[in-house]
């Protein structure tokens, strides 16, 4: 694959982006052999520092973006400049990968969608490099996601069948069929019927087959991701009581440690409380969510209860919305 640096990407060179990677075969390992020798020490720190980085709890990991821009600077200066084993070149570049992917998603919690996209296009660079299709398919994942944020489903519709051709692990195809079950139904709802149950069904079947043995950027996929994922799919799909049901399921089976997963899933229910027309439920779940996104530093959990606010305007005088409004606008 060629190294580019996109200032802005469009739906059409993402597609061409993702179509190039399903059909090439792996970068040979770069290795510069006239700078200064990469040792396995460095390396093994640098791994070890990135994964106690990324194991901290939620609310700390707020603190971290500077460090993991920092980290992901020293590998890429490593390898375009250091000298260096092949074995240690694979390690560099999938310890790039995932870098890339962790300072992506901050980026993209902050609303810098464009160093959000690079950073997930030099990440699959590095993957494709590695040889590792499962991280490269999660990469054409997350920028999946980002289109469909914008409201591309097009787009994320078809970067997630091209990654889709190429992962193996179960628990990523878990992820990437729940994700392309979410913008199928947001992109045609009642008309994407059958393509998004199928793609629900693929995506519990491979929740089913997935052991212990994960790729670390979907290890967290859970029976509550099916359940939420599934009930904002239904919802495009206009089975609003079902679906109130599996993303209420989903919130429960949450454990402590995805707090911000849960400030989303939370926005994710007082949305369809609101769909239900019950304000009440709603203000309840939006008000825990913000208070939640505001601990831990989530600024997207936070825009996802500014965007419902004004649905509550038809409830000023419901229980607990105008508690909601005056937390809103502290």
């Amino acid at each position: 694959m060629e190294r580019r640096t996109f200032l802005t990407i469009s739906g059409a060179a993402l597609s061409a982006l993702a179509a190039e990677w399903a059909s090439c075969p792996a970068d040979a390992l770069a290795q510069a052999h006239d700078g200064k020798p990469v040792g396995e020490d460095l390396v093994a720190f640098l791994e070890n520092s990135t994964q106690h980085l990324a194991g901290l709890p939620t609310e700390q990991r707020q603190h971290t973006p500077m460090l993991l821009d920092a980290h992901l600077a020293t590998v890429t200066e490593l390898l375009e400049n250091g000298r260096y084993t092949p074995a240690l070149g694979l390690r560099l570049h999938t310890l790039a990968a995932s870098l890339s992917q962790t300072v992506a998603w901050h980026a993209f919690d902050l609303r810098r969608h464009t160093h959000a996209s690079q950073s997930w296009v030099a990440g699959l660079h590095n993957a494709h490099a590695a040889g590792d299709h499962d991280m490269g398919a999660g990469l054409l994942g997350d920028l999946a996601y980002q289109a469909a944020w914008r409201r591309d489903h097009t787009t994320a519709a078809s970067i997630l069948n091209y990654a889709l051709t190429r992962v193996q692990n179960p628990a990523a195809r878990c992820l990437l069929q729940l994700r392309l079950a979410r913008t199928l139904a947001a992109r045609g709802g009642r008309s994407e019927r059958g393509a998004v149950l199928r793609a629900l069904a693929a995506a519990e079947h491979h929740l089913n087959d997935a052991g212990t043995d994960r790729p670390a950027w979907c290890a967290w996929v859970s029976e509550a991701d099916l359940a939420v994922d599934s009930g904002q799919a239904l919802l495009d799909l206009g089975d609003t009581s079902r679906a109130h049901q599996l993303i209420s399921e989903g919130e429960r089976l949450l454990p402590p440690a995805r707090d911000k997963t849960k400030g989303v899933f939370l926005a994710y229910r007082a949305a369809s409380y609101l769909d239900l027309k019950e304000p009440e439920p709603a203000a309840a779940a939006a008000a825990q969510s913000l208070l939640l996104a505001r601990r831990i530093g989530a600024p997207r959990c936070a825009r996802l209860i500014d965007d419902l606010l004004p649905r509550f305007a038809p409830y000023a005088r419901a229980q607990g919305v105008p508690e909601l409004l005056q937390l809103a606008a502290a």
